[in-house]
């Protein structure tokens, strides 16, 4: 009968975890996350107004930072007098956004301003950590114009 038993032990469970499966799920995700991540930082997020648009209304308690941009391609930083480099645009905006998160962020280009030079203040606001930048046109001459109150 020893003999008997000996032959029919039961197995022991198997205390090991098979991590293959999850390798290869990983090394999949790893090629998926590798070739999506560079489509997803290309491009600036911008809220851009249509020509139709109304004015938009903010609070009145928030003050905005608005970026200008002249012909030349001078950065001045709401209502300064003399033109600001990108690197202490970037600080300012940095400040104001730890300290007053609800600041809304505009960039204010010439319509002889090159293309390029305002993509470039966008894109200093963007580095600086702003998560969204509206762009300040002037009202077609033919739209009413909204009513302060």
């Amino acid at each position: 009968m020893s003999s008997i038993r000996r032959r029919h032990h039961k197995r022991k469970p198997m205390s090991e975890i098979n991590v293959v499966p999850y390798i290869d799920v990983m090394l999949v995700l790893l090629v998926i996350f590798m070739t999506t991540a560079p489509l997803l930082t290309e491009g600036v997020q911008v809220d851009l107004p249509q020509a139709s648009a109304k004015i938009v209304e903010s609070e009145q308690n928030i003050e905005k930072f608005i970026v200008t941009v002249n012909v030349s391609g001078e950065l001045y930083a709401n209502e300064d007098e003399a033109p600001s480099t990108a690197q202490e645009l970037r600080a300012k905006a940095a400040a104001v956004l730890k300290y007053q998160p609800k600041t809304p962020f505009y960039v204010k280009g010439d319509k002889d301003a090159t293309y390029e030079k305002v993509l470039q203040a966008m894109v200093m606001l963007q580095s600086a950590g702003v998560p969204s930048v509206g762009m300040v046109s002037q009202p077609l001459p033919d739209q009413p114009q909204a009513e302060e109150g």
